[in-house]
């Protein structure tokens, strides 16, 4: 009698097990290859993997860099949404047919201009967020050298600047792909050439990523950063001696997309998390946990204080269709490296 008693308490055990299990295991798995900060990957990924219970991992990356990643796996994709960074290469993947579309729910609550932003129509790409061009500048550091503040973009090719200023590489970076299309747009291309020549001079280093020119000026090894703002804002908010300066002449802008990736292994799972990025709820959980200051895209979502007012400055009308195309940003990043790279 004992020996039935143990044998059914084990079976009940088992059985209990059984149902229990899918309580406590992950509800599958996630890859996210991700072009914001690593701050703001991290929390982004870590808020929806204890959300909705799924694992999630994150690759971190440049905007080009995951671009060419994405291309190279093509026949057999790693990761199953791209989320971050510049939409120019986003939207260049859309074309180049490497993405899926998804039209969220969530795109009711995202401004009308920015619902289906990308050259590519049908939702390959979503906004989740706005970033200002501009350049940081160390104040401390200007003041030691006996420099002035630059206001305008013209300042920045002054030859008391040399060797003061960083920008990232447009090969790797769609921050600076962003810049070099602004200046076209700006000017036109022959005097942006002539002036990423004359800035040339005047650069230390040009960098992989679009935010570790930020981080120099912060830390005071450069004067002058060259990127978005809200990266300035960032550093500046952790006590760094920088000032943000919008450049007189006017300037451009990023939006930051997300995408699912054609041949997601975990589709389901990708189209939740465009859903929770582009939500109230995952667009503040970009400035309250992931320290990440862009102008957020959902209409309901409340912006973080250091976030800048677009209002109060003065943008182009930025040619999301010419210069997210595919082939028009290879053609600039091949004359850039012709011009400016192998001109050195």
């Amino acid at each position: 009698m004992k020996v039935r008693t143990k044998r059914s308490l084990l079976a009940a055990c088992i059985l209990g097990s059984m149902f229990a299990a899918p309580q406590v295991m992950a509800d599958g798995r996630l890859v996210v290859y991700c072009s914001a900060t690593n701050a703001m990957c991290e929390a982004e990924t870590k808020a929806f993997s204890e959300k909705y219970n799924v694992k999630t991992s994150f690759v971190r990356n440049g905007s080009g860099s995951t671009l060419a990643k994405i291309e190279a796996e093509k026949k057999n994709p790693r990761a199953d949404v791209w989320y971050g960074g510049t939409l120019d290469p986003q939207s260049q993947a859309g074309e180049m047919n490497l993405l899926q579309a998804y039209p969220s729910p969530q795109l009711e609550n995202i401004m009308p201009d920015f619902r289906d932003p990308a050259k590519r129509k049908g939702n390959y790409s979503s906004a989740v967020y706005m970033g200002i061009l501009g350049f940081g500048v160390n104040t401390e550091r200007l003041a030691e050298k006996g420099l002035p503040i630059p206001r305008c973009w013209n300042d920045l090719t002054k030859p008391e600047y040399t060797g003061e200023i960083q920008i990232a590489d447009p090969q790797s970076s769609g921050t600076a792909y962003t810049a070099l299309a602004t200046f076209i747009q700006l000017w036109d291309e022959d005097k942006a050439f002539n002036y990423f020549k004359a800035l040339d001079k005047n650069v230390s280093q040009y960098t992989k990523s679009g935010v570790t020119p930020s981080r120099n000026a912060a830390r005071g090894e450069i004067a002058i950063g060259i990127g978005f703002l809200h990266d300035y804002s960032l550093e500046q908010s952790k006590g760094a001696p920088l000032e943000l300066i919008s450049p007189c002449e006017g300037t451009g802008y990023e939006i930051g997309g997300v995408s699912v990736i054609k041949g997601a292994r975990n589709l389901d799972n990708a189209k939740k998390f465009v859903d929770f990025v582009l939500s109230k709820e995952g667009q503040e959980t970009a400035w309250q946990k992931g320290q990440s200051f862009q102008i957020l895209t959902n209409i309901k979502a409340e912006q973080s204080p250091n976030a800048l007012n677009p209002e109060d400055l003065t943008l182009i009308s930025y040619d999301m269709d010419k210069y997210g195309s595919s082939d028009e940003r290879k053609r600039l990043i091949n004359k850039w490296v012709n011009v400016v790279k192998m001109g050195q």
